[in-house]
């Protein structure tokens, strides 16, 4: 790789890091693991930067290989390690001046999340990050109508669960 595309490449990926965090956040539940998911889907973005044709934004390009790099990995992963959750971790300012509720309801909304298939998780994952469906077919490589039908499926779904 020339110095030119090795310098894009590091520009983009710290202007759009946030959405491999997200990824992460999704598919794993602990800081390790985390670390490791990122770290493999950053090797898979760099090997596939110079295919990046650009008939679509960096960061939908992004979300693509981010969700099926972490898809492919947890589905080979047949063994699963048992880690930390991160509910585990509390990040609390004084009792009496914070209002958890909203926490507790992310925590809530996580853990059903965490409860669906990846292919569902990716979609609502998309979909909480206010991309229409457009951009979201185009990122999981779904037609549209496929993506507003597989989205009220799951949003049935979620409510199932959330509200037994």
């Amino acid at each position: 790789m020339t110095k030119e595309l090795e310098h894009s490449f590091v520009e983009q990926l710290q202007t759009h890091q946030n959405i491999v965090h997200k990824v992460c956040r999704l598919y794993t539940n602990n800081q390790d693991a985390h670390n490791d998911l990122f770290q493999e889907i950053t090797i898979q973005l760099w090997r596939a930067f110079p295919k990046f044709r650009g008939d679509s934004k960096f960061s939908t390009w992004m979300y693509r290989v981010g969700l099926n790099t972490a898809i492919t990995l947890y589905r080979k992963s047949k063994r699963r390690i048992q880690t930390d959750d991160f509910d585990a971790i509390q990040f609390k300012i004084k009792a009496e001046e914070y209002d958890n509720t909203e926490e507790e309801q992310l925590k809530l909304l996580y853990k059903a999340v965490h409860q669906l298939n990846d292919i569902e998780k990716a979609l609502v994952f998309l979909y909480l990050e206010d991309k229409d469906y457009r951009e979201i077919s185009e990122t999981l490589g779904i037609s549209e109508v496929n993506a507003r039908v597989k989205m009220n499926r799951i949003k049935k779904k979620l409510k199932t669960i959330l509200n037994p």
